[in-house]
């Protein structure tokens, strides 16, 4: 069967997440937490790399598949001459082991099903020791150990453990793979019924609390439900992605480790979370903030571990293909070590505002302006761009964007709550930032933006300069702006984030475009008073969605697929926030409870 990335869905335990298939095989967990390594790892293989699979006999793909209700609770069916056949998978919410638990229901008639699992440690690398234990199996290596346990008698096959069996009409047969360390006291699994229970009486509460309303609204909760599952629950670390190396390109080499918590998702994240209602994942998310940055602020990173780890290395796993043989895999993420300028201005903006909405937190003007004393040292330093281009550094527009939106920020912050510090100082600064990108980073031929000074590319984070209230929306250079991104920097009406083939990115291959500059897109027209056009590109996106309502990073115009990791937080977020807009009567500074658009200034001399 061929494989598309919108093939899967996200369950996942608020520790790590599994990948399923619409073919009814796990294909990517990773335990014990987002960045292990992996047990099933056959999404970037073939199904050698380890997988679970429970299917009815000689199916291929499912008949039809959906979340239950606002929950992270998978349902998949098929219809077969046999009969009707429901698989429910999910991971109840952790509290002292990790258990993945699926239930096979029988809808009508009789369907023989089998089921098919190779557990394959480290990411395909170590197959495990498995020996038989009272209704199940168990299997071992190094320091991970996994007990499968269920209502099937299961057999030992070629490095493989398989099971034959067959549902009825109104039975029920359940199956529960624990993880833990080999060197603990073996756990006792789930109970399959009673953690369903729990597991949808918690997805169906939490769902609950949102503000989510409108015609966006089912879009807007997924995402929301996505978002959650990306977080760490013991540190309130949201990953960008629970993938890797998903590729931007079919067969391609533009392929990342998103395991990791990004300070640039900051803002965004603390925008939909606080917009819908969240306060207590906001206020998660911006504590692990504060810790992760905490110490000499010219060593900030542009991410971290779920713990706030600084190192990251990046390596390949040459003995995996790869999806659908794009190559290398990698782990970790070089990236990790650039100097990118503009994660000062989302990290400032988002503690901006949660000052303004959910307090502040314990030392955060401290380190705001630790942050911001070393930003003005700099500013004026290239770097590698929000992109993470791993050509040479230059002075990107969207990066001085960004140092401004920190120096406003803080300005508006020391005014408004009457804490210390050299505002008269920053007001310059903020003045300073401003003339060098309209002399340096607007080219007046071109009527538009530019991605960095001297060059005539262009850049999608150039739709970012309304947002964060540099011009207006409907200022003469940011229409311009908008209509040569419509006019040279899309494919289908959708937005790249730039062209590599004009950008020297230091990375071989192409990309598809990027669904969260789409998203800016729409925001941009808003503003702009396009309602109807923004209204027609917002529909087409969220179209991209596959059948549960999930979105990658980017999508294949040419080949109508999803690319890169996912579920992609970026795009989510984005989602978010562009839904709101709408609902806000688009203009940003009417109340659509985003206060971060609020705030803006459009002069500073």
């Amino acid at each position: 069967m061929s494989r598309r990335i919108e093939d899967y869905a996200l369950i996942g335990d608020l520790h790590t997440g599994a990948m399923v298939s619409t073919g009814g095989s796990v294909d990517w967990l990773c335990l014990p937490r987002f960045d292990s390594p992996a047990c099933f790892a056959a999404l970037l293989d073939d199904e050698s790399a380890g997988r679970w699979r429970i299917a009815p006999r000689g199916a291929e793909r499912c008949t039809r598949r959906r979340y239950r209700g606002d929950t992270l609770i998978l349902e998949t069916e098929w219809d077969t001459p046999d009969g009707r056949v429901r698989v429910t998978d999910f991971m109840p919410v952790r509290d002292h082991a990790a258990d993945l638990v699926r239930i096979v229901e029988g809808l009508s008639g009789e369907v023989p099903m089998e089921m098919d699992l190779a557990l394959r440690f480290d990411y395909g690398h170590v197959v495990p020791w498995v020996t038989a234990r009272e209704r199940g199996v168990h299997a071992v290596a190094g320091p991970d150990a996994v007990l499968v346990t269920g209502d099937v008698a299961m057999r030992g096959e070629d490095l493989r453990t398989t099971a034959e069996f067959t549902v009825r009409e109104g039975s029920r047969v359940s199956l529960v793979l624990t993880w833990f360390q080999s060197h603990e006291p073996q756990p006792t699994p789930a109970d399959p019924e009673a953690a369903l229970r729990e597991t949808e009486s918690y997805w169906t509460r939490w769902s609950a609390q949102s503000t989510a309303y409108g015609p966006y609204r089912d879009a807007v909760q997924r995402s929301l439900i996505t978002l959650k599952a990306l977080t760490y629950q013991p540190t309130g670390g949201i990953v960008a992605a629970p993938t890797t190396s998903l590729p931007e390109q079919p067969q391609g080499p533009r392929n990342w480790d998103y395991r990791y918590c990004w300070l640039r998702d900051a803002t965004l994240a603390l925008q939909a979370l606080i917009t819908a209602g969240y306060t207590d994942e906001a206020r998660a998310w911006r504590d692990w903030l504060l810790r992760a940055v905490a110490g000499d602020p010219a060593e900030l990173k542009i991410m971290y571990g779920l713990d706030g780890r600084r190192r990251l290395p990046e390596e390949t796993l040459d003995w995996l293909a790869g999806f659908d043989g794009a190559a290398p895999v990698r782990i970790g993420n070089a990236a990790a070590d650039q100097l990118q300028l503009d994660v000062w201005g989302e990290l400032l903006d988002g503690l901006a505002l949660t000052r303004e909405t959910i307090g502040p937190g314990r030392d955060a003007w401290a380190v705001q302006r630790a942050l911001m004393e070393h930003l003005h040292e700099i500013w004026e330093q290239p770097d590698n761009g929000l992109w993470e281009m791993r050509g040479p550094r230059r002075h990107f527009t969207h990066s001085k964007l960004m140092c401004w939106v920190a120096v406003d920020r803080m300005i508006k912050s020391a005014r408004q709550h009457g804490l210390p510090g050299n505002v008269r100082a920053w007001e310059r600064l903020r003045a300073r930032i401003r003339r060098d990108i309209l002399d340096n980073g607007y080219d007046a031929s071109m009527n538009s933006f530019v991605q960095s000074y001297g060059s005539r590319h262009l850049d999608a984070s150039l739709l970012m300069i309304p947002r964060v209230g540099f011009l207006p929306p409907d200022d003469p250079r940011v229409i311009g702006t908008i209509e040569a991104i419509q006019r040279d920097l899309t494919e289908d009406g959708f937005v790249l984030r730039y062209r590599p083939e004009h950008s020297d990115d230091g990375l071989p291959g192409t990309e598809g475009v990027f669904l969260a500059c789409s998203f800016w897109l729409v925001d941009a027209l808003i503003g702009a008073g396009r309602r109807e056009e923004a209204e027609e590109l917002f529909t087409r996106l969220l179209s991209l969605r596959n059948d549960v309502g999930l979105l990658s990073e980017e999508w294949d115009v040419r080949g109508s697929r999803q690319l890169g990791n996912m579920p992609q937080a970026f795009s989510h977020l984005a989602l978010v926030r562009t839904a709101y807009h709408f609902l806000s009567g688009g203009s940003p500074t009417t109340e659509d409870r985003i206060p971060v658009d609020t705030r803006n200034e459009t002069t500073d001399e």
